[in-house]
């Protein structure tokens, strides 16, 4: 049997907050397991840009990333909120390693071609090494990896950190038995967006079919999750959504909503 991996995924809201960020390292560093942490940038690149008078522009959600802002972005997600969290792990004794997707040439994208919106340099992405990521856990190292990646023209690419955290799960579960954890701000999928305890504790294809009819799941959720049953389908054996401080628990499918295609779960 391959042994467990978990890959998860802290959202910009929690590394914004320094108090809750805190205690979610605390927890990933307590984690006894291989593991990869993915994370978000968070507010802080729209405050840098400001201070710098770089405007920022925002499509639905997704952040339009001209030369200017994909300065920003470098400077901040790959150095500033990378390295703090690798120092604060480190003080939790997890001896972390900071990364972008180009270092080691881990995760390499293209450049999102322009279809209705120029998204500028936005990757899309097309390759993740595992073996070069598994030489790095075999060498008791966590890789802590920032929302950037790199074109085979050697450009940098501002890339959606979900997407990279799927998509490194999927690469990794050619040799382990992968967990992804996405935690963000929420204790789950919610039945009832206005009840934080309305979690939904379990998901699979025919249950999301019909939350996804009657509207229960909806907006922003629904490619977040479209998101993790494809990783599932790919290879990925457990995808769950949690509130950050309920990392521990949900590792051991007792928190947060747990997403299978087993539909007997």
């Amino acid at each position: 049997m391959s042994q467990a991996l978990y890959v998860i995924k802290i959202g910009g809201n929690v590394i914004d907050n320094p108090e809750a960020c805190t205690r979610f390292l605390n927890d990933f560093a307590k984690l006894d397991a291989p593991k990869i942490l993915v994370h978000g940038g968070g507010k802080v690149a729209t405050q840098i840009a400001a201070k710098l008078q770089i405007e920022t522009q925002m499509v639905e959600g997704r952040r339009i990333t001209d030369k200017a802002m994909l300065d920003v972005v470098t400077m901040v997600y790959g150095g500033l909120v990378n390295k703090n969290l690798v120092a604060q792990l480190q003080s939790f004794n997890c001896n972390a390693i900071g990364l972008t997707g180009a270092d080691g040439g881990i995760i390499r994208s293209v450049k999102r071609p322009v279809k209705t919106i120029d998204y500028g340099f936005v990757g899309d992405i097309e390759a993740v090494k595992a073996k070069q990521i598994n030489a790095l856990l075999s060498s008791d190292l966590i890789p802590v990896i920032a929302p950037l990646t790199y074109s085979s023209e050697g450009l940098l690419l501002n890339t959606n950190a979900d997407t990279m955290a799927s998509a490194t799960a999927v690469a990794m579960a050619e040799l382990y038995e992968v967990n992804l954890i996405y935690c963000f701000e929420k204790k789950g999928v919610l039945s009832d967006p206005d009840d934080d305890n309305a979690v939904i504790s379990s998901l699979d294809p025919v249950s999301y079919a019909e939350y996804k009819s009657s509207g229960v799941i909806n907006k922003g959720m629904i490619p977040k999750l479209d998101s993790a049953f494809e990783a599932l389908n790919d290879g990925v054996l457990q995808v769950t959504i949690c509130h950050a401080d309920d990392l521990l628990e949900a590792a051991k499918s007792a928190a947060g909503t747990v997403i299978t295609l087993n539909t007997t779960y």
